[in-house]
């Protein structure tokens, strides 16, 4: 048996004694019908490889039942197919978490802060998110998006006057909630995958050691993070 083929078993074998943890060791169910429930589950990363899961069920079956001889497979595995697999295993089995990923210096700010000073930083900074705090407590989370709405709004009603106005002014004024989420240090990325997919509203996934609002943020993701990194907040 050739190096790819022995690769390639080694991390199938892995795969499947892991979908059979999951599923508490069914003891006549085969791989393809383990993936098949696993995808189905809330919380699985498995239903973002099934297919390809499948396909290479099949290919398994191809070297183990199919071979000619001890030594001679019939279908070698290509350099994809072993990269690949070995790819899946580590998503399914050490799925990376969002601490370190997604580990940065995230700025709160005080409810007082006056609007005219949120557009300052906007403007000097290009921070684009404000977690906003009263006596370390986390009250909300203020976006630019958001920001512009409420001027929008405070456009039809005459002038826009931002003298005196603050940050607690705007939450409690309009703000939206269910734009941010927060979760603990170990939670997957692929689980913020899924917030953001469900939630249509959701802005942020703010990170703090345990996922306690008022805890220090350790992080922050954006839809945008989760296919570049390291740009500017």
């Amino acid at each position: 048996m050739g190096h790819n083929a022995e690769q390639f078993l080694n991390s199938f074998n892995r795969i499947e004694k892991w979908l059979r943890d999951q599923l508490n060791n069914p003891a006549t169910m085969g791989f393809s019908e383990m993936t098949r429930r696993m995808a189905k589950k809330s919380q699985s990363q498995v239903a973002s490889f099934e297919n390809d899961l499948l396909q290479m069920a099949q290919l398994r079956n191809a070297i183990v039942h199919e071979r000619i001889s001890k030594d001679f497979v019939i279908a070698e595995p290509n350099e994809w197919a072993v990269s690949r697999i070995t790819e899946i295993e580590h998503q399914l089995i050490e799925p990376e978490k969002v601490l370190p990923k997604f580990s940065k210096p995230v700025t709160g700010f005080e409810m007082t802060i006056s609007l005219e000073e949120i557009l300052r930083i906007v403007a000097k900074k290009r921070y684009s998110q404000f977690p906003i705090y009263h006596m370390g407590k986390f009250k909300g989370f203020i976006t630019v998006r958001g920001l512009g709405i409420w001027l929008a709004v405070e456009s039809t009603k005459g002038e826009i006057k931002l003298a005196g106005k603050t940050a607690g002014d705007l939450l409690a004024n309009n703000y939206k909630q269910g734009n941010y989420e927060f979760v603990g240090e170990n939670t997957k990325v692929f689980q913020v995958e899924e917030m953001f997919a469900s939630n249509v509203r959701l802005e942020a996934v703010l990170i703090t050691k345990d996922g306690n609002p008022d805890g220090n943020l350790l992080g922050i993701i954006r839809p945008r993070d989760l296919y570049k990194n390291g740009e500017k907040e």
